[in-house]
């Protein structure tokens, strides 16, 4: 799964010249993107890219209350076809969902706190997760909601002792131009849903500040501190 991931790069030039995203969204520096969050993301509309800050967790057209989002913070790339809430967007409405890494937390022998963990690819340079969004109309009608969700696969090898799964890593500018593409056939889709990421990815241990989901500062990424200091930040 993704359930926390960072844009940490500190360099906005870096990621507007990669994506194409121009001047209208701001690029922020983050070190712990949290599910409810608005995220930065890039679809396609009129023919054309635009950049997007898109709700974290997707809401259905059809949704009742916007707290359903909540639970739709990732889609199973092998199974969003037949699910309602995704299979619509999976057809018209993929985006990209842009990163520079990701967290997993690791199971520890003995201990109550789970080891987390930053993966980057090997070079450190940013990527697009594929993504889905919405939009949902609120009650009185005169507000719409976009919303967004991660697809995930089966782990790739660097990350499959961390967790079984893994957010869908986009291979690379061609690949990103398909997955927006809308004349892409469902086969083209799911070759890419499937496709490896780009390189190898980089798994790395940091510390237990990125447990805390209301922090979002440089410490998350640092390396893990002595269990006695790690003691200070809950899980």
């Amino acid at each position: 799964m993704c359930g926390r991931y960072t844009l940490a790069a500190n360099g906005q030039l870096e990621f507007r010249t990669r994506f194409g995203l121009g001047e209208r969204v701001e690029v922020r520096q983050r070190f712990n993107v949290c599910p409810g969050d608005d995220v930065l993301a890039v679809v396609r509309h009129d023919g054309e890219r635009e950049a997007a800050l898109l709700h974290w967790g997707l809401v259905p057209h059809w949704a009742k209350d916007p707290s359903v989002g909540y639970r739709m913070i990732n889609a199973r790339s092998e199974t969003a076809a037949e699910k309602p809430a995704f299979a619509e967007s999976l057809l018209r409405r993929r985006c990209l969902i842009l990163a520079d890494g990701f967290y997993e937390w690791q199971p520890r022998p003995g201990q109550r706190r789970k080891q987390p963990w930053h993966i980057t690819l090997q070079s450190g340079a940013p990527f697009a997760f594929a993504g889905l969004w919405a939009t949902w109309h609120m009650p009185d009608g005169d507000q719409v909601l976009r919303s967004c969700t991660i697809l995930t696969r089966p782990a790739e090898a660097e990350v499959a002792e961390l967790h079984d799964r893994q957010p869908v890593i986009l291979a690379g500018p061609e690949a990103e131009a398909a997955w927006l593409d809308p004349e892409a056939s469902p086969d083209r889709v799911r070759a890419l849903m499937r496709a490896s990421a780009p390189e190898l990815l980089a798994p790395r241990p940091v510390g237990f500040a990125v447990s805390d989901a209301h922090y979002d500062g440089p410490a998350c990424l640092d390396d893990p501190e002595p269990e006695a200091q790690g003691a200070l930040w809950a899980d």
